[in-house]
């Protein structure tokens, strides 16, 4: 855990940090605990997750006051992080064990700056003593706003949870089966038709079932599906006709043809069995 340094009490100077609310008082926020009041150690101690390490203080530092990254004040900076660290040694020692480390190396920087300047042997520029810091600094802030940046992404869990939709690949359509009253209801259709368009004959014809089975295939044959209506010979007579249902009945009966409608009232179809779908 760690100490939100942008509200700790004991910095009330405008570069330093906000104050510290530890307690609200009927609605009205307290900056310090009462005197006369007896809380036992700790009860109020608040920590809230702010910083998350010294390079966290460091940038927020240098942030607020717009200084520039690449050319610290290393004296002001210095000042006020050292201010810091002795706010959270009063409250956690083992936390601002971290912290006096990056203090140790910013006090180190701040002495080399204040020593004379000297020339490498090789004629180079001497490396500015800030450069490391300043390296680390931006890295650590690049990482710090692509993670923020990856916060703000739909989490699942978070955000959404995934959608579970069980899907039978192995569905087939099946087509609902033909009653016998909408079968009887075509025929009937049909033979009141063939009726209206009898010729009066007087002929003798004998008519074969299975003559008119072999017709009915042949009129199936490279066909997907014909309308129960097209393999009637209307204008044969009732005979043919009856004949003809006849055959369709046989072939049904012996799987070779499949008679299929949709849905209730639809046409009614026919279609040889052993053809795909």
């Amino acid at each position: 855990m760690t100490i939100d340094a942008r509200e700790s009490p004991a910095l009330a100077e405008p570069e330093q940090l906000e104050l510290k609310i530890v307690a609200r008082l009927y609605g009205e926020p307290l900056v310090k605990l009462p005197k006369d009041l007896y809380i036992p150690p700790d009860a109020l101690e608040v920590f809230l997750e702010a910083f998350e390490g010294p390079l966290d203080v460091l940038l927020y530092l240098i942030r607020r006051q717009n200084f520039n990254i690449l050319d610290i004040p290393m004296a002001e900076v210095t000042r006020q992080y050292l201010a810091y660290i002795e706010q959270i040694r009063n409250h956690n020692l083992e936390l601002a064990a971290e912290y006096l480390l990056m203090a140790a190396m910013l006090i180190d920087i701040k002495s080399r700056m204040l020593l004379p300047v000297r020339k490498a042997d090789s004629g180079e520029e001497v490396e500015d003593p800030r450069a490391e810091l300043a390296r680390r600094l931006i890295e650590y802030e690049r990482i710090k706003l692509g993670a923020q940046q990856i916060d703000r992404l739909p989490q699942l869990g978070r955000d959404f949870v995934p959608a579970r939709v069980w899907i039978d690949q192995a569905v087939r359509v099946r087509l609902p089966e033909v009653a016998a009253p909408d079968l009887k209801a075509a025929w009937a259709d049909i033979l009141r038709r063939a009726r209206l368009v009898q010729h009066h004959r007087i002929t003798r014809e004998e008519l074969s079932v299975r003559e008119y089975m072999t017709v009915v295939l042949r009129k199936l044959q490279n066909r997907r599906f014909a309308e129960f209506e097209e393999l009637f010979e209307i204008e044969r007579g009732v005979p043919v006709v009856v004949v003809t249902f006849v055959a369709l009945l046989e072939l049904a009966r012996e799987s070779l043809i499949e008679i299929t409608q949709a849905e209730a009232f639809a046409p009614i179809y026919v279609r040889l069995s052993y053809l795909p779908s």
